[in-house]
């Protein structure tokens, strides 16, 4: 009986034990999978850009159409150098002329005499048409260097088009095949686009007011942004830091690569090494950032400092910092997660919008800079950093310094999730108590877990 039921006993706690391991599992499944690196954002759960292709009017071999580009992202935008749009015809089609924007390559167009194409690539990528452009080559909403701005920032740039005379491809609603493989790069990888769909035909309205016109054919394609497909590190973090105590928490080491990465040489230099001059003398087109040598080795820290506490307000002040020698950060942004944000009272030297994903919860915050003045953060040195002051107003009810409130939830810059720092490294009041370690309390239950099964079988 004795043997029988220890054979019992060995099979509850052998259940018990891969129990426990399928529960941990599922754990760190869940954890990994509502991470904020996927092409889902919480905090703009609609965002995505929307290419619009509308034909126009049909040619003798094709169609004439006008195709747009609509950023509807809260605040991620396109900066310099721009958009890349490409995709694969369906048939033999090839481009007789753009305005507004021209093809990469032209590609091999020696079968025709005369009149040459102005691109018979199968797979032709498009760019947009530099500022200056003369306005013979220009349509509304082109020649912007690809830039395009976030739609909560600046709606009325948040567009670019251009127009494209398409040959080869049917001169009817039936015989037009609609391209594939759309691709959109932001100027690097990070969109996916999915397939073209048709839509109901575009409506304008001429300059008059007094006719409605529309296009003969119309479709979509909406593409997407992953920050995992985009890059493989994090482009930013957070430091933070309070009057109330004397500890500053840095950014986590190594948050966004380690100097002593072997697999990465040259990757940062010191701020007063000789060869920096030459450095940036370098041109820096089709080079990798030249980031200051840093613990973190972050193009981007952003600093959150608990300035001051009145008896009705309190103060914050936010520091961004660029530690890219051959970045400046044009039309830059940061989003901010705060549950005092639906009491911010005064803002100095930013713009402030309240983003509101989710209806009536006012708890983000989209920030920028003010037009001609900070709008431009510019490259490592003296000048790489702004910064400004928020002020809040107290709602007694909620409010509380206690166990890091006065910290953000999360943070963004350019539409990239910035890293925090551990919630048990915030800076505590004198009288406070320090959270529960999260990580270490995980470790001990993993290793409790796996020291009962390993007893079980003793």
């Amino acid at each position: 009986m004795g043997f029988s039921d220890n054979n019992t006993n060995m099979r509850v706690q052998s259940r018990w034990c891969f129990t426990s391991g399928i529960l941990l599992g599922l754990t760190l499944i869940i954890a990994f999978a509502f991470s904020p690196t996927g092409a889902y954002d919480p905090l703009d759960p609609n965002g995505n850009i929307t290419i619009k292709w509308d034909i126009m009017s049909w040619t003798p071999d094709g169609y004439l159409a006008v195709v747009t580009i609509n950023n509807f992202q809260q605040y991620r935008h396109i900066q310099s150098p721009g958009w890349t749009l490409g995709w694969t015809w369906a048939k033999k089609e090839v481009i007789w002329s753009m305005v507004g924007a021209q093809t990469t390559e032209q590609g091999d167009c020696s079968k025709y005499k005369g009149n040459i194409p102005h691109c018979c690539n199968k797979n032709p990528t498009v760019v947009d048409l530099l500022p200056g452009t003369p306005y013979n080559q220009q349509i509304a909403n082109c020649c912007k260097g690809g830039v395009i701005a976030s739609w909560a920032q600046d709606p009325v740039n948040a567009v670019s088009a251009f127009q494209v005379s398409v040959g080869n491809a049917g001169t009817t609603n039936t015989t037009v095949r609609l391209p594939k493989n759309f691709t959109l790069k932001a100027p690097g990888p990070g969109y996916t686009c999915g397939p073209a769909k048709k839509v109901r035909a575009s409506k304008f309205l001429t300059t008059d007011g007094r006719r409605v016109t529309q296009a003969l054919m119309t479709w979509n394609i909406t593409c997407t942004y992953s920050q995992f497909l985009a890059q493989k590190t994090p482009s930013c973090c957070v430091s933070l830091s309070s009057f109330y105590n004397d500890t500053i928490v840095p950014c986590p080491a190594c948050t966004c690569g380690c100097q002593n990465n072997i697999t990465q040489p040259g990757t940062c230099v010191e701020s007063d090494s000789p060869v920096l001059p030459s450095l940036l003398n370098t041109s820096p087109k089709n080079l990798a950032p030249l980031i200051q040598c840093t613990p973190h080795m972050c193009p981007i820290k952003i600093h959150w400092h608990v300035k001051l506490n009145y008896k009705e307000y309190w103060r914050v002040k936010v520091t961004i910092t660029n530690f890219n020698y051959r970045m400046n950060y044009t039309q830059w942004n940061i989003v901010v997660q705060h549950p005092n944000f639906d009491n911010v009272t005064q803002l100095f030297s930013f713009n402030y919008k309240p983003l509101t994903p989710y209806g009536k919860i006012n708890d983000t915050a989209m920030l920028w800079g003010v037009k001609y003045y900070n709008d431009m953060l510019m490259q490592a040195g003296e000048m790489g950093n702004v910064q400004s002051e928020l002020l809040f107003q107290k709602d007694k009810q909620t409010f509380t310094f206690k166990q890091g409130w006065g910290f953000p939830r999360r943070v963004y810059f350019n539409g990239d999730d910035c890293v925090l720092p551990p919630p048990d490294a915030y800076p505590w009041l004198p009288n406070g108590s320090p959270s529960p370690r999260v990580g270490k309390v995980f470790l001990l239950i993993v290793s409790l877990v796996v020291s009962a099964c390993l007893l079980a079988f003793l």
